[in-house]
């Protein structure tokens, strides 16, 4: 692609925000003309509210709304993910039930998968849907859910027959969240927040045009909702504005994004510490005099060489998407890669801090910050698949080394389980 071609996209997608941007503007009805002009999500089908750019000139057209501090459509919490399966997936229908909802902000997702008995074993789902008429009928469990306590829609999977193998015995649904037979309780972390839920489902219903994909091609379809997962684990966007620019920032669009920013993203708060917050690690080592430590400087040293690596294997993804190649396994290698890094700096802050890590309060380092990542980084190696998921997936699909034997195969009602 000639550079000149990026420049030309630029400068359309400039004039265009020149002639509608008003940050007066009530902030659902902006994101409806971004949704209708194509420039909100570039990337997408032409039919589906984007203009089918690549990549690559999508970025210049994001660097267009960022130099101009112009807020975008909708990308916090679970919804791309719901949208990105949808594009995929989803009938004509189903795109255009949900897609602007998801653009605009307001309607919020969640995503039922892991269970109590089946964590990391995605595919060993129990969580059951049975057809009655019309619609299905669902009763299980679902754990680790964040944002339940707010979705109005849920991205679930749940097993539909019982006599074939556990990979084929799965459909994926969009439910209703907002019905009788829903019921979200929270779960208290040892870090104090509150981001998961337990959802209880006793014969909650789905309408038989909320089925993504086919009966029991369901494994294929949350696949492609955890490929778009692990892609983003590699790190979120800043949670917050800079007191400097936030000061800047007048008009009415503005208030309504953080206001959304503060009730959406509010389980998402701890994640930069969950991350490890290596940020912090150098300004750390200096402010208390440990950077004369050679233990210290060492790990300091490792913890910034696995975090560059870690960000370039994620920007190498993100040019092969660029270049149209299919997401591969660079989701599952940057995941592993982000859980190393974050107990790598974990380790780094316990060094730097000593026992004063284990302080929490105002007293404590950096007003509790340092005892927050300690209590949260383990997080990172459970959610979106574990540590052993990830090794695995990599050993098989990119070292093509055999896959282990199993003891799960043949009909799902057969096999032992917990």
């Amino acid at each position: 692609m000639s550079s000149a071609t990026l420049i030309e996209i630029a400068e359309q997608a400039r004039d265009w925000l020149h002639e509608n941007w008003d940050p007066e503007l009530d902030l659902v009805v902006w994101r409806n003309l971004l949704a209708d002009s194509g420039w909100g999500v570039p990337d997408w089908p032409r039919e589906w509210f984007g203009k089918e750019l690549s990549t690559a000139e999508s970025s210049v057209v994001e660097q267009e709304f960022v130099a101009l501090d112009v807020v975008g459509v909708a990308k916090t919490g679970i919804r791309m993910l719901a949208a990105a399966t949808l594009l995929e997936h989803g009938t004509d229908e189903q795109k255009g039930q949900f897609l602007r909802g998801i653009l605009t902000g307001e309607e919020s997702w969640c995503q039922l998968f892991s269970e109590p008995g089946s964590g990391s074993d995605l595919a060993g789902a129990i969580t059951r849907a049975d057809k009655d008429g019309d619609c299905w009928v669902v009763n299980g469990q679902k754990v680790w859910t964040t944002s339940a306590h707010h979705a109005d829609w849920g991205l679930l999977l749940a097993r539909t027959d019982w006599d074939e193998p556990k990979h084929r015995g799965l459909t994926y649904f969009v439910i209703n969240m907002h019905q009788p037979g829903v019921r979200v309780l929270p779960l208290r972390q040892m870090n104090h927040h509150a981001s998961f839920n337990e959802v209880f489902m006793t014969d909650a219903h789905v309408e038989t045009a909320h089925q993504v994909g086919a009966l029991g091609a369901g494994w294929q379809v949350a696949l492609t909702t955890l490929a778009h997962e692990r892609r983003r684990a590699d790190g979120l966007r800043p949670l917050a504005v800079a007191a400097d620019a936030k000061a800047r920032r007048k008009g009415r669009i503005y208030e309504q994004e953080q206001h959304e920013t503060e009730s959406v993203m509010e389980p998402y708060k701890w994640y930069p510490q969950r991350a490890g917050r290596v940020d912090l690690a150098l300004p750390r080592a200096i402010e208390t005099g440990k950077i004369t430590d050679p233990v210290v400087v060492q790990e300091l040293a490792k913890l910034i060489i696995l975090a560059r690596s870690s960000q370039w294997t994620a920007k190498r993804a993100r040019a092969g998407l660029a270049a149209g190649r299919k997401q591969g396994p660079e989701g599952s290698l940057g995941k592993l890669a982000a859980s190393n890094v974050a107990k790598l700096a974990a380790r780094v802050h316990t060094l730097i801090a000593g026992a004063d890590a284990m302080l929490e309060g105002t007293d404590s380092p950096r007003q509790g910050v340092i005892s927050e990542i300690l209590m949260s980084t383990p997080a990172v190696s459970i959610a979106g698949g574990t540590d052993e998921i990830q090794r695995n997936i990599i050993a098989e699909r990119v070292l093509g080394m055999p896959k282990e034997s199993r003891s799960d195969t043949g009909p799902f009602r057969d096999v032992k389980r917990n």
